[in-house]
Order: structure tokens, then sequence, then C-alpha cells
């Protein structure tokens, strides 16, 4: 089976009180999510975070589209709910369109 993999960027609003408060939710994210995530055909994912700055780096099989994923969370009302949830924890980064969250990285370099 092959993996595909993406990385992607966002920002956290600057306050170490919700930075926290984030990361505790991100320590039991909850089950519905994370169900979500993997019937999506994402096979890991590992997000990283320096001051505000989030990392994200997604590991998806050949049944994953980025169409399928974003129909599917639209449909999930629990999912809406862990979106806007974090919504609160979450800015755009400067250069995101109105809407756009977690924004896609462009591989520059490979050893």
């Amino acid at each position: 089976m092959t993996t595909q993999r993406f990385c992607f960027a966002l920002d956290l609003k600057n306050d170490s009180s919700l930075i926290r408060q984030y990361e505790e939710y991100h320590r039991s994210v909850w089950p519905e999510i994370l169900t979500s995530i993997r019937a999506a055909g994402i096979e890991s994912m590992q997000i990283y975070r320096i001051e505000n700055r989030l990392f994200m780096i997604m590991e998806v099989n050949e049944e994953f589209s980025f169409e399928s994923k974003s129909a599917s969370d639209a449909a999930n009302q629990k999912v809406q709910e862990w979106e806007q949830l974090m919504w609160k924890f979450q800015q755009a980064l400067p250069w995101a369109k109105r809407g756009e969250k977690w924004m896609l990285m462009e591989k520059i370099f490979q050893l």
C-alpha cells in the first residue's frame, strides 16, 4: 500500500493559557474525531508546536482525498463541533484566505 505525506502549518492565538488548553485537548482527542481521521484514509498524523506556530504531518493511503475528507467533515456534527472548539485557540496564517485554517506546505528539499 502506497502512502503519501502532506505537511501543513497553522498558528495558535499567542496566549499561553489558550495554548495550554489546546495541548490538553490534543492529549485526549475525542474518539469520534479519531474515527473520522482514520476513516478518511489518514494513517498517521502528528502535530508539532514552537511558540504559537503549529506544524502537522499527515500520511495518507491511496483512498484519501481532500474533497472526500472535506465533505465527510461537513456532514459530521461531532467534527464540526470539534472544529468550532479548536477555532477558539487557532488563528489563520497571515496570508490565508477567509475560512482557511491548516495551510498545505510545499516541500522544497529532500535528502
